[in-house]
């Protein structure tokens, strides 16, 4: 009954994929946007391809780490609404943290930046998947396991928002009303997409915007009057594009950081386990001193120390 799910899900949203991509590429070339590129959907398809298979292969790990723990729940919830609700809830909030923390820890974001690699935005994007994230993103949802839900549950529910995930990626929808205070809108997630030193890092959130607004990482999108257009992609624009090194390059580079022979393990740990973007000599910025830099141009009152602002250059 539970793999007959997450196995209806799949029939349902996979056509509904190919319609809204079909659609949107066919709005994209009526209006000369120039939204796609065949080598951007090789990409993402590819990517997705990767990450998928990496999750079936982990299927078994995953429900067996899950089940561990659901054996040893904390409570029951018996009402149906309850539960789901609750579960829809729960499983976003963790989301949100797994999320966030893919942005602020180095390590997890050589992961989480191949879904960032790209320069375009439609609707592919959101199959331009972390390839490696199934190593570790069940470690999250223990907790909804020990609160009483069942592991293949867990991972329906996961499945079920990550469509929602997908459908946010696209330009061709604007701001939609009062449901941009209660959920992740494309618009929310175009600003996530941004590398505008204000948009680095902000709404988080998978499903529900509400964790964001919380936990202070909201920045709705601002008009071209407001703020300058949108630049999609990493701060730093990727040489190579192949496969390989979208999924590698950071990998790469923090190799280089770990093999200099002039700093100490503290500044080895950071290079690691630091926010991206932190640099032992200010060579390179985190997405706060960004910020910062950015907000002392424009004459705004900075939120770090003058001697801790340097150009990007360093």
């Amino acid at each position: 009954m539970e793999n007959l799910k997450e196995q209806i899900l799949l029939l349902v949203s996979t056509p509904l994929y190919l319609i809204i991509i079909g659609v949107e590429i066919l709005l994209s070339n009526y209006r000369h946007l120039k939204l796609y590129t065949w080598k951007g959907i090789v990409t993402n398809v590819t990517l997705m391809l990767l990450n998928g298979g990496l999750d079936m292969l982990l299927r078994g790990v995953t429900l067996f780490v899950l089940d561990y723990f659901y054996s040893h729940h904390w409570m029951s919830i018996t009402s149906v609404a309850s539960y789901w609700f609750l579960l829809l809830l729960g499983e976003d909030f963790l989301y949100y943290w797994l999320h966030r923390w893919d942005h602020e820890i180095r390590l997890f974001w050589a992961v989480h930046v191949t879904h960032h690699s790209s320069e375009q935005m439609n609707f592919t994007v959101g199959f331009r998947s972390s390839v490696f994230q199934p190593l570790y993103r069940f470690v999250y949802f223990i907790p909804l396991a020990l609160l009483g839900f069942k592991p293949l549950d867990i991972l329906f529910m996961y499945s079920a928002t990550q469509i929602w995930g997908i459908f946010v990626h696209t330009e061709l929808i604007g701001k939609m009303g009062w449901l941009e205070y209660i959920l992740v809108t494309p618009s929310h997630h175009r600003v996530h997409h941004a590398s505008n030193p204000k948009y680095l890092d902000k709404n988080m959130g998978m499903f529900l915007i509400i964790w964001d607004q919380l936990f202070g990482t909201f920045q709705p999108e601002l008009s071209a009057e407001e703020y300058q257009p949108k630049k999609y992609g990493l701060t730093s624009p990727l040489v190579k594009t192949g496969p390989s090194d979208i999924i590698f390059h950071e990998w790469r580079a923090i190799g280089d950081d770990l093999s200099r022979t002039d700093i100490g393990w503290k500044e080895k740990w950071q290079y690691v386990f630091g926010p991206p973007g932190w640099s032992h000599d200010g060579s390179r910025l985190t997405s706060e001193q960004m910020r910062a830099v950015e907000d002392s141009s424009t004459g705004r009152l900075s939120p770090l120390p003058l001697h801790e602002i340097r150009t990007k250059e360093g």
